[in-house]
């Protein structure tokens, strides 16, 4: 360790005695456009805004990693390492920081970050990796050209970054690795040419304060470009959208035309219940952070939902029904109750002050520290609960973070279950997710059922349903109705 540190130092001193002309401006801006991720958000957001599903996808991948790769760097390493940092005195002047830091100097938190979102994004998108990557090496070279950092503190800020994002496959797979969805039945939809008949909302308040959100009057005027026969109507802050979205299905029922709706998963599953109800096909437009429902229809814009509208192709897909004493819910894709409730409970509560993503990692933070499992009761017995999540449809990958599906109109619950009532259950649930083994853990079980009876709720007052929290309570019983719901979808010759 001695003759690696005599080196590092050698290194350091050539580097600090070297001159690259030209450099000193913009390596030192660099250094500081790279202070707390900002120059990483900031590539995020352009991805998002410009990339498509793979950039939206990158984007994410990205920023989780490097929140990893920081946490991992500046909470962990450092504290253990306790390296000073290097000397400044054969670096110049006019190429140190103008604010140095205090932290100690091992690892490289700023290295660490430029490659866990290079590596993230590259992991979706290789394309855009291999053209971030010199942007990622120049941040680490810039460490050490303004004396922050020994070179080996930056290498080893690079290889904990690309592990922490190798890492993220675990519990995110890749969206290759994943098995394309099975193909719903088809059903009879009616063809609306240039949209004529179908009556469309486009709720402005989805994706508030996601990585990146559409302007909604943009895509308003999109979809109106896209159809232009079509009723389109925009949801703003202060409006009902239920209200709206009723107002939309009569003026469909009377045009024996469709229900569109524009937003997240929240609001498509407004959207479902009433279109199921009335007997109305449904048009999904993603417009929400995620759109779970829509890309496993095949949907990835507008676009592929207007040409299955103009074309009349359309499938039927299973409802998800989630019946207590105080009302019966449907669900598209998922329902639970236990800590995510309370997950989601706690991110509705903070993003509008920190972003929906900054949200939801504190959230996941507070709720595995502070939560508690809840009781409920099952075949006569009680039963002690960290989770249960009940997907529409069997899901992917097993484990705590399914993320896709292989079924639309399966007639099956995908029901999971993380036991609290072992020995040291918070522990080995926080062991389990973290090293991204859930699926093989004690505490975890999964089965595929047509329904599920809970005798009573117990001590859980909260739900979720399609990521919304919900109060309840009782009895409850999770169903399915199958082929419920006709929904426009993309052909699949």
């Amino acid at each position: 360790m001695r003759r690696l540190d005599a080196v590092d130092r050698a290194l350091f001193d050539r580097v600090a005695l070297s001159r690259l002309r030209g450099t000193n401006p913009w390596l030192r801006g660099l250094s500081h456009a790279a202070d707390h991720g900002k120059l990483w958000f900031g590539t995020a957001a352009v991805l998002g805004a410009v990339g498509g599903r793979t950039g939206r996808r990158a984007a994410l991948r990205g920023v989780g990693s490097l929140a990893l790769a920081s946490a991992a760097a500046n909470i962990a390493a450092k504290q253990l390492s306790r390296r000073p940092r290097p000397g400044l005195d054969l670096v110049p002047d006019v190429r140190r920081l103008l604010r140095q830091p205090v932290t100690t100097s091992f690892p490289s938190g700023h290295s660490a970050s430029a490659a866990a979102f290079v590596t993230g994004v590259a992991i979706e998108s290789p394309l855009l990796g291999a053209a971030l990557a010199p942007v990622a090496a120049a941040v680490g070279a810039s460490r050490v050209y303004t004396g922050a950092h020994f070179p080996g503190d930056v290498l080893a800020g690079f290889t904990l970054g690309a592990a922490a994002a190798a890492l993220t496959v675990r519990w995110w797979p890749r969206s290759n690795d994943t098995p394309p969805p099975a193909g719903p039945p088809p059903r009879t939809a009616p063809a609306l040419p240039d949209g004529a008949g179908l009556s469309v909302v486009v709720n402005s308040g989805s994706g508030n304060g996601a990585l990146l959100a559409a302007d909604p009057e943009e895509t308003v005027a999109e979809l109106r470009a896209l159809l232009p026969h079509a009723d389109v109507r925009l949801c703003g802050p202060e409006d009902d959208l239920l209200a709206l979205l009723a107002e939309a299905a009569d003026r469909a029922a009377r045009a024996d035309g469709a229900l569109g709706v524009c937003g997240g998963d929240g609001s498509v599953n407004l959207a479902a219940s009433l279109a199921a109800e009335r007997g109305l096909p449904l048009a999904v437009f993603p417009g929400g952070t995620l759109n779970h429902f829509a890309l496993d229809l095949g949907i990835e814009s507008p676009a592929d939902t207007a040409a299955a509208v103009v074309a009349g192709s359309a499938c039927g897909v299973d409802l998800g029904l989630a019946t207590d004493d105080t009302a019966r819910r449907v669900f598209l894709n998922t329902f639970s109750l236990g800590v995510y409730p309370e997950l989601v409970r706690v991110r509705e509560s903070l993003e509008g002050r920190l972003g929906k993503w900054p949200a939801l990692a504190v959230a996941v933070a507070r709720s595995l520290a502070s939560a508690e499992p809840v009781t409920v009761r099952a075949g006569g017995r009680d039963r002690c609960l960290w989770l249960l999540f009940a997907g529409n449809g069997a899901y992917d990958p097993p484990g705590f973070a399914p993320t896709r599906r292989t079924g639309l109109a399966d007639g099956l619950l995908d029901v999971r279950v993380v036991d609290g009532g072992r020995p040291f259950a918070r522990t080995r649930l926080a062991a389990a997710v973290l090293s991204g083994t859930m699926a093989r853990s004690r505490v975890y079980h999964a089965a595929r059922l047509r329904a599920l009876d809970l005798d009573s709720l117990g001590d859980a007052d909260r739900i979720a349903v399609d990521g919304e929290s919900l109060p309840a309570a009782g009895a409850l019983r999770l169903a399915k109705a199958p082929n419920a719901l006709t929904v426009y979808r993309p052909s699949a010759d």
